[in-house]
């Protein structure tokens, strides 16, 4: 399923900035942004270890904020 989005009152800046913002939190930008240039293999491990170390530390935050302490 495509990103929609609906221009009202002629207002394309407004519309732009709209699908701007649904582009980044889908992550489409950021594989576009990925896939134009190569990446060795040793700087995608590299890349996903950081990724997952990030997620890890972001839902223990959050169950520390959810339990109190």
């Amino acid at each position: 399923m495509g990103l929609k989005v609906e221009v009202k009152n002629n207002n394309v800046e407004k519309a732009m900035r709209i699908l701007k913002k649904k582009m980044l939190k889908e992550g489409v930008l950021r594989l576009y942004k990925m896939k134009q240039t190569y990446e060795k293999p040793s700087e995608k491990r590299v890349r996903k270890a950081k990724e997952m170390q990030a997620n890890y530390k972001k839902k223990q935050k959050m169950l520390r904020d959810l339990r109190g302490y």
